[in-house]
């Protein structure tokens, strides 16, 4: 996880740390408990089936938000530094407007919410109405200041969640585009970004389709989680009748303990091997789409977005011995180390340990990022989100990981580095059940400017 996420076949280098999470679609509608189940007993199969047969996997209700966690399993590439998974000191604000969205780059803050819409606009006219107004929402609740001033008969200007005044608070809001989108409604076929798809099934998933895909995916971060869920409310106030929530997950960021990177669910650092966000050459390499004509021109300034909702098995890992989960990863847990060194930081060197002696030639790090000339460009930037969502139908504990990354090549990026980890042995463990592969507009660049211009005009 430390390295590629839990999100286990969707990072690259799911270190140890979060690799695997399992994914939220367990949580979205209430849970009754049943009669107490045992199975401290069964074999590793045995339990995982039996919670799949019995729908511990099965998402609750589509409009039961699926509260999802953190980024615990995303270990990136074989980067040095985990600038990204890293939360720094909680900025007060981040500048709304530039050639990139923010919330791709940006430190992870404390909170998320993950929200998936199906969009309801009645022509391409309304659409680019729709763009314009979650512009102005998400540039005035970045900035802060106080809600319009109303007459004494109209409803509220604000839910007042926050108080009378709205502050910054960390607010970061990345809007993105699902391919379903793309369809006959709004002439936009053509324009298509050239990897963008409905996100296919992977071995050892167990996708719920009513909480996958979506015409456009908004991700919310913050300092603070009623600062999230007032920015929710305010932009399904203003954008009701054009657009519709088709699944949401919410996550957090667990602070660093003791140092280094945050750890996911699993009790693993997670996001060690991500690329260094202050190199811009690992990032045009990596996260913003290239400017060769491989994509719609539209696209400059974007990157594709991956999410997915990976539950995890806690109360059957919590019963493997420490050495037996450590070697699944490839790095010690206390202090997030490979195998094959002492610090966090410490490159784990394959070509020391050519039979796996150290590092198994299975374990997730390894499989996510062999640390290869030929596997350098799989390498993900990753931006993972714990997740806690209560109980399943069957009383078991349901939480994991929101496996989030940004690849400027889906396919190159994202589905060979979750190729490579097919069958490995966290899939015992983990049981992804949701997301979709989505794609973050440019940035906003003007004041006049909206999210989605070059897109639809």
């Amino acid at each position: 996880m430390t390295e590629h996420s839990l999100n286990h076949r969707s990072s690259p280098e799911h270190d140890t740390s979060a690799d695997h999470g399992s994914s939220p679609s367990h949580r979205s509608a209430p849970h009754t408990r049943s009669a107490p189940n045992p199975r401290a007993s069964l074999g590793r199969r045995s339990f995982l089936g039996g919670l799949i047969g019995a729908g511990v996997a099965a998402p609750l209700a589509i409009a039961a938000t699926a509260t999802a966690g953190a980024d615990a399993a995303t270990a990136a590439t074989g980067a040095t530094t985990a600038t990204a998974a890293q939360p720094a000191s909680a900025a007060a604000s981040y500048p709304f407007e530039g050639t990139h969205q923010q919330g791709i780059l940006t430190p992870p803050q404390a909170a998320a919410s993950f929200i998936s819409f199906d969009v309801t606009a009645a022509s391409p006219a309304d659409l680019q109405a729709l763009m314009k107004t979650l512009t102005d929402r998400a540039r005035f609740l970045t900035t802060g200041g106080a809600p319009a001033t109303v007459g004494i008969s109209a409803p509220s200007a604000d839910s007042g969640v926050v108080g009378p005044s709205i502050e910054p608070d960390g607010l970061t809001i990345t809007v993105s585009v699902g391919a379903s989108l793309f369809d006959s409604r709004y002439g936009l076929a053509s324009l298509k970004p050239a990897k963008l798809r409905v996100m296919e099934d992977f071995a050892n998933d167990a996708l719920q389709r009513e909480v996958c895909d979506g015409d456009l995916l908004i991700q919310i971060c913050a300092n603070h989680a009623d600062t999230v869920t007032h920015a929710l409310r305010d932009i399904t106030r203003a954008t009701r009748g054009a657009m519709q929530i088709r699944w949401r997950t919410e996550g957090f960021v667990s602070p660093p303990r003791p140092s280094g990177t945050p750890r996911n669910l699993m009790g693993f650092k997670d996001g060690t091997g991500n690329p260094d966000v202050r190199d811009a050459d690992d990032m045009n390499a990596l996260v913003w789409v290239a400017a060769d004509g491989s994509e719609p021109a539209w696209a400059s300034g974007g990157t594709y977005h991956i999410v997915r909702q990976i539950r995890m098995l806690v109360e059957f890992w919590d019963r493997v011995n420490l050495r037996e989960q450590e070697n699944m990863i490839g790095r010690a847990r206390d202090t997030g180390a490979p195998l094959t060194g002492a610090a966090e930081t410490d490159t784990p060197d394959y070509q020391l340990d050519p039979s796996g002696d150290a590092i198994q030639l299975g374990a997730h790090i390894r499989l996510a990022n062999p640390r290869t000339d030929d596997t350098a460009q799989s390498r993900m930037l990753r931006r993972g989100y714990n997740y806690n969502s209560g109980l399943d139908a069957n009383g078991n504990l349901d939480m994991g990981l929101v496996f989030t990354t940004f690849n400027q090549d889906l396919e190159r990026q994202f589905v060979t580095v979750q190729k490579r980890l097919a069958d490995e042995a966290l899939v015992d463990y983990i049981s992804p059940f949701g997301g979709g592969y989505f794609f973050a507009l440019p940035g906003v660049t003007g004041a006049s400017d909206w999210l989605g211009r070059t897109l639809l005009t």
